[in-house]
């Protein structure tokens, strides 16, 4: 089946797809009793290429000394030469008959041969380069399992000299690769592992240098040297090993992501499949020493299994500890047989051989588990609260559809997710969220017994789905303002642990309590380091813009902070034993700057993930609660009280700073950046009087003098505070509700009118009621003013309205119109908006209809906005219709359906077009740079999914009259795996887009207007 990976075989795929498309049309049509046209010049050029291609493709096999390509290539060959032929016959027996029908059969045979064996031609070529990269990352591999084993200058010279060609080589042919790639995804993680593997290689030849140092002096903290030398490796390791798995995809699912369960499982097979010939190299070698390479591998393909075996269904899961529980006993007892020099005995000869068996077992174990978790079609719960919540609002729509079970364990989720989030709050907040959560579960679980008694569309059903859809709303709103807080508060300073940690290992020798103090600094480091952590992490499950890419980032960033602070503490350690060792101290700066720069990440990204306005509001409110804390100091006359809460409220105003630069650096609209960067100069002048007065104060907490100045300088801060809140606002504060007591039924009597008027006039008696009678026409009403219109200006009925009050009080109502009648016309009701798009869409699809599934999802998620006067909605939805409409043709053989499958391909790749046309035109207006450039990477998927699905259903087009044959169950499948990736990246577009609809230009509002149907709670 075609593959579309890289960009070069989809460039040749594609004309070759519309050659094939035009043949079928033409076989359509002449069912249809239109003649087929002479096609023996053509055929003749199809011919003459694929000749061309043979030759160049044998060339390939007899010069390559790759044995697969050799072996797969010939069939492909020979493929294409027969469809060629097909081709040729077909054209021969059309010149004298026009009307032939096995003439057309063979056309239509040909054709689809020429298109699949072509594309597997490509592919074949294709995974033999990559296999060439797959070598050559191999041989880094090799190379750093070696890095274990040196131990001597000589041998770290002659390393650095084996790997750093082949490094350099993988570097150069794996960011060619990456450009080449059609999925942006998989362009992504190569560009981050190379990444990551140009900063690791210096630091772990540095690391290296140390541990020889140390060995070689046979002094203290090898142990710790060796930790981090193993773990620098193990990184790079595991960078290699995720290139050689991106490299090896020739698809991608657009729900895939790096906290998918299956694509963690799968992660883990690898890390198993690439570990299993160094420890089946250990277990053949009796001599082999324990603690080695092979060993290491030995027991991490251990460790993999299990975290495979958490992940698995529980019958496989069983399997897999057991084997686990099984090769660590063994593998125990083999070590302690080598150590003792017993290695060749016949007992430990045996147990090799059984544990080689039993890893084989567990290979076979761990797939068969992955298969399981793959086949059971059970939906993964989304990855973050928004997720989950937009999963538990489709169940709570419609109840009684069997979703199962996804949106209850969507809901137990976001419960589970909540009490996290309570563990690390205080008292009335931690409280307020457990009750929430005990509320949401005991409603679900209500609605779940309701729905297994039949009952799920009952009133009852339908009324706990609505309590429960609130609830869970709050409940969303409670976790995102407890992540803000702990986002605030965690973050507020990520300097001074890591400085005062540096300071520790840097103590000269002598220093008075030089190691307690190390010590407790190396544990304030680690506990500061958890708390970020497990923050960052709850961002990136708790956070409410539902970016899928954002968090990801931030739990690859939080999982690096967690690995690497015991790794900065062990070289700190190193530094602080070999104070006058030049490679002690470049170690450790090379960790304590990779922390670093790790840690600012983290924290950028956990700021990118919370509001900003949520951000300062939240700040704004802790350093009003540290302005309470301070006025408690003054009272009780405590100055390092005092001294504490000052220094806390500056450090959240220099948070509150660096926000809205970030904000102000994010933007392009002039005004916002204005606003903002005024409000931020109040701000930063505000701090140091503040400061200032504080340190008076502290000094003297009995000066009321100082305490008053104080008050008036924290006061000016806190009004900054609140003016950088307003400026980074989309949408400002409501205002506050208005006092009913003094609000009157009556409208007090305008006097604006009257006070300009003189004296004379006002007191000049109203006109009375029969001044009607003068007038021309009897019913007409008002005064006529000598002036016309445009000289009157607008406010002068105003005038006349407050001089005579009473004029118009015998005015009478408009006449009530008749009622209606028998035979009267009924008026008619408002067209709708859509023609038949809603009756498409009526029934909820089946789990057999992927397309429709996809195309029903669509359409849910752009039906709550109007259509009118939006250009990107109204192409949405008219690829969720087509999407509908291209699922009933995909097991369709009418009359026709062929022509009208490849016409509904052309028609969702057009409307695909208008999408990614109208997305990047928003994008270009949108003022904000993050929004704009999330809006482009998810528009800029479709128009290569399009083609591929134009593709894909050109070669179902070819196959619609042999259903049920292998090739054809394949093709089916591609085209529903794609139809659904574009389904979601449409989906992913209109979120991007009415996102950044908010900060665009005001002249495309006209086309991009975004309003709502229904409220939201009609979708609940």
């Amino acid at each position: 089946m075609p593959v579309f990976h890289t960009k070069t075989i989809e460039s040749i795929l594609d004309p070759v797809a519309q050659q094939v498309s035009k043949l079928v049309i033409l076989h359509e049509e002449a069912e249809d009793g239109i003649p087929m046209p002479d096609l023996q010049q053509p055929v003749r050029s199809v011919s003459n290429a694929v000749l061309n291609l043979v030759k160049v493709g044998r060339e390939t096999i007899n010069s390559s000394d790759d044995p697969i390509l050799r072996q797969d290539m010939p069939s492909a060959l020979v493929r294409v030469e027969r469809s060629s032929k097909l081709l040729e016959e077909a054209s021969d027996m059309l010149k004298h008959d026009p009307f032939s029908s096995p003439a057309r059969k063979r056309l239509i045979e040909g054709s689809g041969g020429i298109l699949q064996a072509t594309s597997a031609l490509l592919l074949c070529f294709d995974e033999s380069e990559v296999r060439k990269i797959i070598k050559e990352c191999h041989r880094v591999l090799d190379y750093l399992a070696v890095a274990e084993v040196i131990e001597t200058l000589d041998e770290l010279v002659q390393f650095l000299k084996d790997l750093s060609p082949c490094l350099s080589r993988v570097t150069r042919e794996v960011s060619a690769r990456e450009k080449e790639l059609t999925h942006q995804v998989h362009s992504e993680i190569l560009v981050r592992c190379l990444e990551q593997i140009k900063t690791l290689a210096p630091i772990l030849i540095c690391s290296m240098k140390i541990y020889i140092h140390i060995v070689s002096q046979a002094g203290k903290g090898a142990e710790e040297a060796a930790e981090n030398r193993n773990y620098l490796s193990q990184r790079m390791t595991d960078e290699i090993n995720e290139i050689i798995r991106v490299l090896q995809l020739t698809s991608y699912d657009e729900e895939q992501s790096d906290l998918d369960n299956l694509t963690v499982l799968k992660k883990l097979q690898n890390a198993i499949t690439n570990k299993i010939n160094a420890a089946n190299d250990w277990l053949f070698d009796p001599n082999a020493v324990r603690g080695g390479v092979g060993e290491k591998s030995l027991r991490q393909i251990i460790d993999s299994a299990q975290k495979v075996a958490d992940r698995c269904l529980p019958q496989d899961a069983h399997t897999i500890n057991k084997i686990c529980s099984d090769l660590t006993t063994m593998t125990d007892a083999l070590c302690e047989l080598r150590q003792d020099g017993k290695g060749t005995t016949p007992q430990a000869e045996s147990l090799a051989k059984g544990i080689r068996e039993k890893l084989g077992n567990l290979q076979q174990a761990v797939m068969n588990g992955i298969v399981a978790v793959d086949k059971t079609g059970m939906q993964q719960t989304a990855h973050t609260v928004q997720g989950r919540l937009e999963q538990a609002r489709k169940w709570l729509s419609n109840p009684g559809h069997d979703d199962k079970g996804l949106g209850q364990r969507a809901i137990n989720a976001i419960v589970d997710e909540g009490r996290q989030v309570a563990d690390g709050l205080p008292g009335v907040q931690k409280s307020e969220i457990l009750q929430l959560c005990d509320e949401v579960d005991r409603l679900s679980h209500q609605l779940a017994d309701l729905c297994a008694q039949g009952l799920g569309n009952s009133p009852q059903a339908q009324e706990v789905a609505r309590k429960l859809s609130q609830k869970l709303h709050e409940l969303k709103e409670k976790i995102n303002q407890a992540v803000v807080n702990r986002v605030v508060e965690d973050f507020i300073d990520i300097v001074t642990p890591l400085k005062q940690f540096t300071e520790a290992a840097l103590a000269p020798e002598g220093t008075p309590g030089r190691d307690q103090n190390f010590s407790d600094k190396a544990a304030n480091l680690q506990q500061f380091s958890n708390r970020a952590v497990k923050t960052a992490k709850m961002v990136a499950a708790g956070s409410s813009s539902g970016n899928k890419k954002l968090a990801e980032a931030l739990q690859s960033a939080a999982n690096q902070v967690e690995s690497l602070t015991p790794q900065l503490i062990s070289a700190g350690s190193i530094r602080m034993n070999y104070p006058t060792s030049k490679a002690a101290d470049e170690h450790f700066e090379n960790l304590r700057q990779q922390y670093a720069d790790t840690l600012t990440k983290v924290r950028n990204l956990c700021d990118e993930a919370t509001d900003s306005a949520d951000f300062v509001k939240a700040s704004e409110e802790q350093m009003k609660k540290h302005t309470f804390l301070c006025e408690e100091a003054i009272k009780n006359r405590q100055p390092q009280k005092m001294v504490d809460n000052t220094s806390a409220i500056a450090r959240l105003a220099n948070r509150v700073l660096l926000v809205a630069k970030q904000e102000a650096d994010n933007s392009e609209d002039p005004n916002f950046i204005n606003n903002l960067n005024r409000a931020s100069d109040s701000l930063q002048n505000a701090v140091p009087p503040m400061v200032q007065d504080a340190k008076l104060v502290a000094v003297n907490p009995s000066d009321s003098h100082a305490s008053s100045r104080w008050r008036d300088s924290n006061k000016a801060l806190l009004n900054a505070v609140g003016e950088v809140r307003q400026a980074v606002q989309i949408n400002p504060d409501l205002p506050p509700l208005p006092d009913f007591n003094s609000l009157n039924l009556e409208t007090a009597p305008n006097r604006y009118f009257i006070d300009k008027v003189g004296e004379p006039l006002r007191n000049i008696p109203t006109p009375t009621g029969d001044l009607g009678t003068l007038s021309p026409t009897h019913h007409q009403q008002g005064r006529v003013s000598p002036l016309p219109k445009w000289a009157r200006g607008d406010n002068s009925d105003l005038l006349h309205q407050e001089l005579a009050p009473n004029y118009h009080k015998t005015e009478q109502a408009p006449p009530r119109p008749p009622l209606p009648y028998d035979g009267a016309p009924v008026r008619p009701p408002p067209p709708p908006e859509t023609d038949d798009e809603d009756e498409v869409f009526k029934t909820a699809p089946l789990p057999s209809q992927p397309i429709m599934v996809a195309a029903h999802n669509l359409h849910r998620e752009v039906r709550q906005w109007s259509a009118k006067d939006n250009d990107l909605i109204a192409a949405a939805q008219r690829m969720a219709k087509l999407m509908a409409r291209l699922s009933e043709l995909v097991h369709n053989d009418d009359k026709g359906s062929k022509r009208e499958l490849i016409a509904t391909a052309k028609a969702i790749a057009d409307a695909s077009a208008d999408v990614t046309r109208i997305a990047k035109q928003l994008a270009r207006e949108c003022t904000d740079k993050r929004i704009r450039t999330n809006l482009l990477q998810v528009c800029e998927r479709i128009p290569t999914i399009a083609t591929q699905l134009k593709i894909l259903s050109t070669v179902k087009a070819t196959m619609l009259g042999s259903q049920g044959s292998d090739e054809d169950r394949e093709a089916t499948e591609m085209l529903e795996g794609n139809a659904q990736n574009l389904m979601q990246s449409v989906k992913e577009t209109v979120r991007a887009a009415e996102s950044a609809s908010v900060k665009i230009h005001a002249q495309t509002h006209e086309k991009l207007r975004w309003v709502r149907k229904q409220p939201w709670y009609a979708y609940a």
